[in-house]
């Protein structure tokens, strides 16, 4: 094998059961008392691997099975008489941590495997006396695993099988250095197994740098793209898209809505703005502290809330079942997060649908994101007010036949006083007022003003030599050597300049090591 290329698996998949795979008996004992039966492709692909004892870069979507594809052949791998730790899951985020040590813990019942998590925002002393107790699996964030490392409250020396889950965000959370300090706490005989949805070029060396000749599993796009997923996009202004959006959840009438913003201003905003409309929504961030972001997650899970208002660290790792309908309320600016977003719906064989509202210069990253889904989005007219009225006035008619149905006793309890209504006021009165109460008219609803962002930068391109090629590039440098000479540049001196500019892009500055655009290999000087 090349230790520029390992070896990739990209053969056509056939279903599979967990019967089939080479999993023990009381892990499939787990497995058919969580419901599962078949193995996703990633699952089907990477699990026999695994249970090789070989290294694993998996490659899918998030929604698509990672946890059990990496989770399963790490906990038939436990011994749990010994009391030690045995395994650790590197994951960028609390909710994915969280979420990672539930999935583990359910698994790994039948074998009595002890799972936790630790991450920041919450209690390190509780999470110190939790570590006594002897975990089988540690599931952390890197900045609280060095934590507890730098303490001495964790020791990585037993640990057999080491996990980076969603590697290409941890890169792009700026985790980088973080994770090389706690690799290097790990035994170099350990088993390493790397999921990412996506494959940059700084994956691949983290992978060429820390793992013994991977298996590269990739599930191809065509696997990962949601066919079930209607997908839309409307043109607006941003003053205008609030609005809009609250016309389509009237006519559209989603069950459970995740509405996406590009920063945490706006998912605030957003989330306000909403519940003024009389929508059941909350949002999520970063800011949020542990116990307020867990709460609201519970209340969407529970169908409490009808709307999450949520940045992008809600789309991925998160475990949403049952989204209906998906609104980019902004667009986002790398094309993958589009994939991710619109992934927390259409699982499970059922159908979903996506908006994205594109402002006019946005244009250009509608066409990339196209490109990259090769799925074209349909153009969707917005409702008119008076449509928006009659899909909420229908919803209104819903509403009260489901509360008088569910009211079996509301003659005993209303029926005098309903009596003496009717005498002072016509039943059609009534039915309109009540109807006004479930079903405002457009003008009669509260004035919402959200607080403009700038778009996006429109990614300019032209035409050179029969090939795109962007403004930036240094293609379109040689192109315009013409232009600058005829304007008085001195394009020699400036060749020079551009060389040196190359040359420290190349070197990095500090900021860019930190977030995981450099990758600093041995021997590099």
């Amino acid at each position: 094998m090349s230790l520029k290329n390992p070896t990739k698996i990209e053969r056509k998949f056939y279903i599979l059961k967990f019967n089939e795979l080479g999993l023990s008996t009381k892990i499939l004992q787990s497995i058919e008392k969580a419901g599962f039966e078949e193995a996703t492709p990633i699952q089907a692909e990477t699990i026999p691997l695994a249970l090789k004892g070989q290294d694993v870069i998996g490659q899918a979507q998030t929604g698509t099975g990672k946890t059990a594809a990496f989770g399963l052949p790490m906990l038939q791998k436990i011994d749990a008489k010994d009391q030690f730790l045995q395994g650790l899951v590197i994951a960028p985020t609390r909710e994915l941590a969280i979420q990672t040590q539930e999935e583990l813990w359910r698994l790994g019942k039948a074998k009595r495997i002890r799972v936790q998590a630790v991450y920041g925002g919450a209690d390190i002393n509780r999470q110190i006396r939790s570590l006594k107790d002897h975990p089988h699996i540690l599931v952390g964030t890197p900045g609280r695993l060095l934590d507890h490392i730098n303490r001495r409250t964790i020791k990585l020396e037993t640990v057999t099988t080491l996990v980076l889950d969603e590697a290409d965000e941890m890169l792009n959370m700026g985790f980088l250095d973080d994770i090389e300090a706690i690799i290097a706490k790990v035994p170099a005989t350990r088993q390493t197994l790397l999921f990412s949805a996506t494959m940059p070029d700084a994956i691949k060396r983290i992978g060429l740098q820390f793992m013994k000749k991977p298996e590269h599993v990739k599930i191809k796009a065509k696997e990962m793209t949601a066919d079930l997923i209607d997908q839309y996009y409307i043109r607006a202004k941003d003053y205008e898209k609030f609005d809009i959006m609250t016309r389509l959840f009237d006519v559209q009438k989603p069950e459970l809505t995740i509405v996406f913003g590009r920063t945490k201003r706006r998912v605030d905003e957003l989330a306000h703005g909403l519940e003024a409309r009389g929508y059941k929504a909350e949002g999520i961030h970063g800011d949020l502290t542990q116990q307020k972001r867990m709460s609201v997650l519970r209340a969407f899970k529970n169908s409490s809330l009808d709307i999450l208002v949520a940045t992008d660290v809600a789309a991925r790792g998160l475990d949403i079942s049952g989204v209906t309908h998906v609104y980019n309320y902004d667009i986002p600016q790398d094309p993958e997060s589009y994939v991710h977003r619109i992934g927390r719906t259409g699982r499970a064989g059922k159908e979903g649908l996506s908006v994205t509202f594109v402002t006019p210069n946005e244009i250009s990253y509608l066409h990339t994101i196209e490109h990259l889904t090769k799925k074209k989005m349909s153009p969707l007219r917005p409702p008119t007010d008076s449509e928006a009225f009659r899909g909420a006035l229908g919803a209104a008619f819903k509403e009260v036949a489901m509360k008088i149905e569910a009211k079996e006793d509301l003659l005993e309890k209303y029926g005098v006083a309903a009596e003496k209504l009717l005498t002072q006021h016509s039943a059609e009165e009534i039915a309109a007022y009540l109807l006004s109460m479930l079903a405002a008219l457009p003008q009669d609803q509260a004035k919402i003003t959200i607080t403009p962002e700038r778009p996006l930068p429109e990614r300019r391109r032209r035409i050179n030599n029969n090939r795109r090629t962007n403004y930036s590039g240094r293609d379109n440098w040689h192109s315009r050597k013409d232009n600058r000479k005829r304007d008085g540049w001195n394009y020699r001196d400036k060749d020079r300049r551009y060389k040196d500019h190359r040359d420290h892009k190349k070197r990095g500055t500090s900021s860019e090591k930190r977030q995981g655009f450099i990758i600093r290999n041995k021997g590099d000087k």
